[in-house]
């Protein structure tokens, strides 16, 4: 059975987690990365797949590839944080299962079947997209994700001769609060949700 977090913890969540696009000139040092990726790995996907793939692009080498692939209003932002995670997904990632789950041959179930594959790739590296920015938020990291690349000149930068394909971005450092605008608005739960 879980256990609730105290207010705190689920504030710096939730309502004090914000999207950023300010960043101080703060390196995140490799062993935090590191932590990073082991916290989102445990979160939960389907039959235990971790599609999710993930490039840490934090050198200027890194970055150079990175920024013809961006949008206008994302190349600054881009630039200037210390990291930048190209979130993707392994169109492979069933031969990963027999070691992942290996309780039943849920590899046959994705036998002949690329849209599902690359449906359930989707889908599941999106939720461990979801586990990074909690987790980095957890471990005192500020995060930007986003949308506005290329992702076909990301892909042919990165992944050309792979079985990887980008998902969406993610800045993530240290952010400069001093630059946040307020917060937007979200829709209430009688907009948002039903009860069945």
């Amino acid at each position: 059975m879980s256990i609730p977090i105290d207010p705190q913890a689920l504030a710096t969540l939730f309502a004090e987690g914000r999207t950023h696009s300010a960043w101080l000139d703060k390196p995140v040092p490799d062993a935090l990365i590191e932590q990073l990726y082991a916290q989102v790995s445990l979160g939960p996907t389907a039959v235990n797949s971790c599609p999710g793939r993930f490039v840490f692009v934090r050198t200027t080498e890194g970055k150079a590839k990175l920024a013809p692939c961006l949008s206008k209003g994302n190349l600054e932002k881009t630039m200037s944080a210390p990291v930048t995670v190209i979130v993707a997904y392994d169109e492979d990632f069933p031969e990963t299962l027999p070691e992942l789950f290996p309780f039943a041959d849920a590899r046959s179930w994705y036998a002949g079947q690329p849209a599902l594959i690359t449906e359930n790739a989707l889908r599941n590296s999106s939720l461990q997209a979801g586990y990074l920015i909690l987790a980095a938020r957890a471990l005192g990291l500020d995060t930007g994700p986003m949308s506005g690349f290329d992702a076909k000149a990301l892909d042919e930068a990165f992944f050309a001769g792979t079985t990887w394909n980008s998902n969406l971005l993610i800045n993530l450092g240290y952010a400069d609060a001093s630059k946040l605008r307020d917060r937007l608005p979200r829709l209430p739960f009688d907009r948002a949700c039903i009860l069945a």
